[in-house]
């Protein structure tokens, strides 16, 4: 209230002072009777005294408990968008669309290279030099077990005078013959199949790397649709449709988060750790992730929905006396976004028959607290008390 004094205003209340008593010597003699202005209306509240809850609050700011980079992995051009900014998107919805045709194209030579190769693969397989060579081998040794026959049928005679000894020269040649075409023939099968065996493998290394590359181009083909990898909330678009994406890095297009249950971040102090918690468990002793929070919101409304403990630091920070802690809040309809700032309240202790005074009743003047008091004879008097906790927020 401006205390201020208007000077300029102090001859015109004199004048109509003087006109006023030289009317009244003149004439008839007046008289006002100045009517007190009524008592100011006050609001009385009774005080109750019970037990309640001690509460503490803590400043925090919510998070989402998961949020997902939408990122272009493959090179090409963004065709169409299928989703509204700012709004709900459900896991496996589709929310991108990346120009295919040259991926498709690229999976059809993929798959042809493929077959190309389990055919060479078949062929390798088939082994008709190896066969041919086994034959051969095999018409070799029966030359050889003739050979050996008849030069064991011909050394006796020629013991005994009965052949020339031009038929015993014939038949060991002809022995030794058959035995170094044996020999021929099967270097040669041994050969053949060190060469086929590698071939085949060669063959089935080819079937798996075209395989390889069937799965790679199968991947890049799906890269081109990119769904929502959760049920959250999608923000801004980064890129428009008809842009180029991908090239060089993979382009940031927009960005989903998980906002139910949502996340809030705050520091708890040391001794309300301690007051949530008890130690000796046989006494029934609380956990911590036993307590309930509530979620004041900036406009000081309460979020309808308790939270609780989510995660708990494992240290106190020795420079604070505090340490982090995060609680989780049911979020239904993603009322609450991510990034918000609110004030968290627990219960941390139980005060029996304590005297309850609201908020606003009290007045500090100098670092006094104050409250007015109506006494028996309806009259007000100033009372000095003494504070203690807050209490559900009265």
């Amino acid at each position: 209230m401006n205390m201020h004094r208007n000077h300029n205003l102090l001859p015109t209340v004199t004048a109509i002072i003087a006109l006023a008593i030289l009317t009244s010597c003149g004439g008839k003699t007046t008289s006002k009777t100045q009517v007190a202005p009524p008592p100011p209306t006050v609001v009385v509240a009774e005080i109750a005294q019970r037990t309640v809850a001690i509460y503490s609050e803590f400043v925090g700011q919510t998070r989402a408990e998961e949020t997902v980079e939408l990122r272009a992995r493959v090179e090409g051009i963004l065709q169409k968008v299928h989703f509204t900014e700012g709004r709900p998107v459900s896991r496996g919805q589709l929310l991108f669309s990346i120009d295919k045709r040259p991926f498709e194209a690229a999976l059809q030579s993929a798959r042809a290279t493929l077959a190309k190769a389990n055919s060479d693969l078949a062929q390798a397989r088939q082994r008709t030099d190896v066969l041919q060579a086994q034959a051969e081998l095999a018409d070799a040794q029966a030359v050889l077990s003739r050979a050996r026959q008849d030069l064991n049928r011909i050394k006796p005679l020629a013991a005994e005078k009965a052949v020339t000894e031009l038929e015993l020269d014939a038949a060991i040649a002809n022995e030794k013959s058959a035995r170094a075409t044996v020999d021929a023939r099967q270097a040669n099968l041994t050969n053949l199949e060190a060469a086929v065996k590698y071939t085949i493998e060669r063959a089935a290394a080819e079937v798996s790397a075209a395989k390889a590359r069937v799965t790679q181009a199968q991947l890049e083909l799906s890269y081109c649709s990119i769904y929502s990898p959760l049920n959250g909330i999608i923000g801004f678009l980064q890129v428009d449709e008809g842009n180029l994406v991908g090239r060089g890095d993979a382009t940031l297009l927009a960005t989903v988060s998980l906002s139910n249950p949502l996340l809030v971040d705050f520091n708890l102090s040391e001794i309300d750790f301690l007051a949530l918690t008890d130690a000796d468990p046989n006494k029934g002793g609380k956990k911590p992730r036993d307590a309930k929070f509530e979620l004041i919101l900036s406009d000081d409304s309460v979020h309808s929905a308790q939270g609780s403990f989510r995660v708990i630091d494992r240290a106190v920070d020795p420079q604070t006396g505090t340490m982090k802690v995060e609680a989780s809040f049911p979020n239904p309809g993603s009322y609450l976004r991510p990034g918000q700032f609110a004030r968290v309240r627990v219960p941390i202790a139980e005060k029996e028959n304590a005297i309850l005074v609201p908020q606003r009743a009290v007045q500090e003047l100098q670092g006094a607290k104050t409250v007015l008091v109506v006494d028996d004879q309806n009259k007000v008097q100033l009372r000095t008390i003494r504070v203690g906790d807050k209490s559900e927020g009265i």
